[in-house]
């Protein structure tokens, strides 16, 4: 009997529902209808818009509409896929084996982490994940941002990680590109940080009087800071820095 517990595979179609006019007014059918079922997410209850998304992606990877909908999260405005979903659509695409995870390094020590392995079920190859360990970790900030759940459960952070860094290497067909929920989580708590470190900074320069700016520049940096435009304050806090006296 067939393992229950397996994703219900759908033979992928290269038919997108935004190929033409047709495609598209039958995937607004298949939409509304499922918008409306108290089961689906919040994301995707009454919004047809984006569970026509979920239902594009579900034909791209060849899983069920529902399924897609049930493991898509959007956070941060990124979508990503659970990691149990990662590990699950691997495990059931019909090229790999079972993906198992493989701790090595001394426990306790920087070089202690886990890989994802599995076999290329055609050419019988053994597919070896990147090592994710503690050196990566640490560098990256995942461990010292808030809530951060490197410190409460490392061994499954290790092993969902594993499972990401592997599907985007070995099947990035599968996940689009999309990096897991945990890992956009890492992610932008970090740039948060880095926002917050820099904002704290362009508003000391801009109270400093040693720095001389233009009425101009002041106007358009104090908007870009009221109006929070993070993706500016790098140039703001390098021009800022640039008017410093030398001997600052």
């Amino acid at each position: 009997m067939e393992d229950e517990n397996k994703l219900q595979k759908v033979t992928p179609s290269s038919a997108s529902i935004f190929s033409n006019i047709k495609a598209f007014e039958d995937g607004q059918r298949i939409a509304s209808a499922l918008s409306k079922a108290e089961l689906v997410p919040t994301a995707y209850r009454n919004n047809i818009p984006n569970t026509m998304i979920a239902l594009e992606m579900a034909n791209r990877i060849g899983v069920s509409a529902f399924m897609v909908m049930q493991n898509l999260d959007v956070i941060k405005g990124k979508p990503s896929w659970s990691s149990a979903f990662i590990i699950a659509v691997l495990n059931s695409c019909g090229r790999f084996s079972p993906l198992r995870f493989k701790f090595e390094g001394e426990p306790k020590t920087n070089e202690y982490g886990c890989r994802a392995i599995a076999k290329d079920l055609e050419s019988g190859e053994m597919l070896v994940g990147p090592l994710v360990n503690w050196t990566m970790v640490k560098a990256e900030g995942w461990l010292d941002k808030l809530g951060s759940k490197w410190k409460t459960m490392p061994e499954l952070m290790f092993q969902y990680r594993s499972a990401s860094f592997f599907g985007r290497l070995y099947a990035p067909d599968i996940l689009k590109g999309m990096h897991s929920v945990e890992e956009i989580i890492d992610i932008s708590n970090i740039n948060e940080n880095i926002h917050e470190s820099q904002l704290k900074e362009i508003n000391e320069l801009l109270e400093n009087e040693n720095v001389h700016i233009e009425e101009e520049d002041s106007l358009n940096f104090q908007r870009i800071v009221d109006q929070k435009e993070t993706s500016s304050y790098a140039k703001v806090l390098r021009h800022l820095q640039s008017k410093l006296p030398k001997d600052e």
